[in-house]
Protein backbone atom coordinates (compact mmCIF):
# COMPACT_ATOMS: atom_id res chain seq x y z
CA UNK A 1 0.00 0.00 0.00
CA UNK A 2 1.27 3.47 -0.87
CA UNK A 3 1.26 6.16 1.83
CA UNK A 4 1.87 9.90 1.91
CA UNK A 5 3.79 10.72 5.08
CA UNK A 6 6.57 12.80 6.61
CA UNK A 7 10.26 12.01 6.78
CA UNK A 8 12.45 13.91 9.23
CA UNK A 9 15.50 15.90 8.23
CA UNK A 10 17.44 18.62 10.01
CA UNK A 11 19.68 18.83 13.04
CA UNK A 12 19.02 17.84 16.63
CA UNK A 13 16.14 19.92 18.07
CA UNK A 14 15.72 21.67 14.68
CA UNK A 15 13.38 19.40 12.72
CA UNK A 16 12.58 19.86 9.06
CA UNK A 17 10.23 17.47 7.29
CA UNK A 18 9.70 16.32 3.71
CA UNK A 19 6.28 15.18 2.55
CA UNK A 20 6.97 11.96 0.65
CA UNK A 21 5.14 9.18 -1.14
CA UNK A 22 6.39 5.74 -0.10
CA UNK A 23 5.45 2.13 0.44
CA UNK A 24 3.85 1.66 3.86
CA UNK A 25 6.28 -1.13 4.82
CA UNK A 26 9.40 1.07 4.50
CA UNK A 27 11.00 2.65 7.58
CA UNK A 28 10.49 6.37 8.30
CA UNK A 29 13.69 7.68 6.69
CA UNK A 30 13.99 4.89 4.13
CA UNK A 31 13.64 4.93 0.35
CA UNK A 32 10.68 6.75 -1.20
CA UNK A 33 8.92 7.13 -4.54
CA UNK A 34 8.63 10.93 -4.72
CA UNK A 35 9.02 14.11 -2.66
CA UNK A 36 5.87 16.20 -3.01
CA UNK A 37 6.55 18.93 -0.47
CA UNK A 38 8.21 20.27 2.66
CA UNK A 39 7.13 21.30 6.16
CA UNK A 40 9.17 23.51 8.51
CA UNK A 41 7.55 23.77 11.96
CA UNK A 42 10.34 25.95 13.38
CA UNK A 43 9.35 29.13 11.51
CA UNK A 44 6.57 31.38 12.73
CA UNK A 45 4.10 30.72 11.12
CA UNK A 46 5.00 27.21 9.99
CA UNK A 47 6.20 26.95 6.38
CA UNK A 48 4.18 24.41 4.36
CA UNK A 49 4.99 23.85 0.66
CA UNK A 50 3.10 21.01 -1.03
CA UNK A 51 2.78 20.39 -4.77
CA UNK A 52 -1.02 20.05 -4.88
CA UNK A 53 -1.10 18.64 -8.41
CA UNK A 54 1.17 15.72 -7.45
CA UNK A 55 -0.72 15.22 -4.17
CA UNK A 56 -4.03 15.03 -6.10
CA UNK A 57 -2.46 12.54 -8.51
CA UNK A 58 -1.25 10.24 -5.72
CA UNK A 59 -4.54 10.49 -3.83
CA UNK A 60 -6.35 9.62 -7.07
CA UNK A 61 -4.14 6.57 -7.57
CA UNK A 62 -5.04 5.33 -4.06
CA UNK A 63 -2.30 6.61 -1.74
CA UNK A 64 -3.39 7.04 1.87
CA UNK A 65 -2.16 10.15 3.75
CA UNK A 66 -1.09 9.93 7.39
CA UNK A 67 -3.09 11.94 9.94
CA UNK A 68 -0.45 14.69 10.07
CA UNK A 69 -0.26 14.95 6.27
CA UNK A 70 -4.06 15.14 6.11
CA UNK A 71 -3.96 18.19 8.40
CA UNK A 72 -1.19 19.77 6.31
CA UNK A 73 -3.15 19.20 3.10
CA UNK A 74 -6.20 20.92 4.61
CA UNK A 75 -4.07 23.90 5.69
CA UNK A 76 -2.46 24.15 2.24
CA UNK A 77 -5.88 24.33 0.57
CA UNK A 78 -6.72 20.81 -0.59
Amino acid sequence: MVKIRLTRKGAKKKPFYRVIVTDSRVRRDGPFLEIIGTYDPMTDPSDINIDTERAKYWLGVGARPSSTVTKLLKISGM
